[in-house]
């Protein structure tokens, strides 16, 4: 018994307990509604190839802070509706959305595995983020500017 409880990384364990909690009250709070509605009303403007973009960096920085299943399912009803009153083309959007929910690799909470090799691997939060940041801005930019042309706005 005590061999089973010291092979625990109670430090995983603890990062799991608090980000639950951080899932949940994103969305019992409506943060990505006020967060979508913010970026709508900033970005409207610039066009809809701007607010898909701007749609792929929430959805990419949300996955991040919570799982990517409920990224995709918070932004989606969201980015359809906005793609309907500008005019867009919603497939665009979701594929935008449904991509962006599977970059998870600047934290070590967005995704399992990475919470998973956190401790075996002695890996820190920053580790994460170094490669992490660097690779999602690439496929940032790499996506907003494919997206548009296999799923034309």
């Amino acid at each position: 018994m005590q061999e089973a409880l010291s092979a625990i990384n109670w430090k995983v364990i603890f990062l799991l307990a608090g980000v639950l909690p951080l899932g949940i009250a994103i969305d019992k709070t409506d943060a990505a509604m006020l967060l979508s509605s913010w970026l709508l009303q900033n970005l409207q403007s610039y066009g809809p190839q701007i607010i898909l973009t701007g749609f792929f960096l929430l959805s990419m920085l949300l996955t991040n802070l919570i799982s990517n299943q409920a990224t995709a399912a918070l932004l989606a009803p969201i980015a359809i509706k906005f793609a309907n009153d500008i005019g867009a083309n919603p497939r665009a959007f979701l594929i935008a959305i449904t991509f962006a929910a599977s970059l998870s690799f600047m934290t070590p909470v967005g995704y399992q595995t990475n919470t998973l090799i956190l401790g075996p691997g002695n890996y820190k939060f920053t580790d994460f983020l170094k490669i992490g940041l660097p690779l999602n801005l690439i496929l940032w930019i790499v996506a907003s500017l494919l997206i548009p042309i296999y799923w034309p706005l």
